[in-house]
């Protein structure tokens, strides 16, 4: 039998904090779902099995998700470990969707806000018979994002 599980955040580990931040934000209305925090100490050593760790977390959530909606965790550590620009087929973690109501429209918001191009947008028949346009691109420090009007 599954165990009882929520889906509570997605963390993004930034270089710039304040950038990304800015661009989520910007581009896609998130708001603060409280204040930053700065955190460090034993128990943040155990807790990610590192040394000496330090750093600031902030959660981000969309307007319409609610006091308990899934939550965009941003977190910038004093020390970060350089590491490969995600792909989409690389094992791990590949993107986060976010559904829109016009895909150019927000297509052309991320690359403005200092997101990059990574793919064309395409727009594919349903099974229902309808369609479906989406496109996946980068926030500003190489995150892909896949942006679709349809789940």
């Amino acid at each position: 039998m599954p165990i009882s599980a929520q889906f509570r955040h997605t963390n993004l580990i930034a270089r710039n904090m304040d950038r990304l931040v800015t661009f989520y934000k910007e581009v896609f209305g998130f708001e603060e779902a409280g204040p930053e925090r700065t955190r460090s100490g034993e128990w943040l050593d155990r807790h990610t099995g590192l040394k000496d760790v330090e750093l600031r977390v902030l959660h981000l959530r969309l307007p319409d998700a609610g006091e308990q909606g899934t939550e965009l965790e941003i977190i910038a550590y004093n020390t970060a470990v350089p590491g490969k620009r995600p792909e989409l087929n690389r094992f791990g973690f590949a993107h986060i969707c976010f559904g829109v109501e016009d895909v150019k429209e927000a297509y052309d918001a991320v690359l403005a806000a200092g997101g990059s191009h990574l793919a064309e947008i395409i727009t594919k028949s349903t099974p229902s018979g309808g369609t479906a346009t989406a496109v996946y691109v980068r926030d500003p420090e190489g995150n892909i994002l896949e942006l679709s009007d349809k789940h």
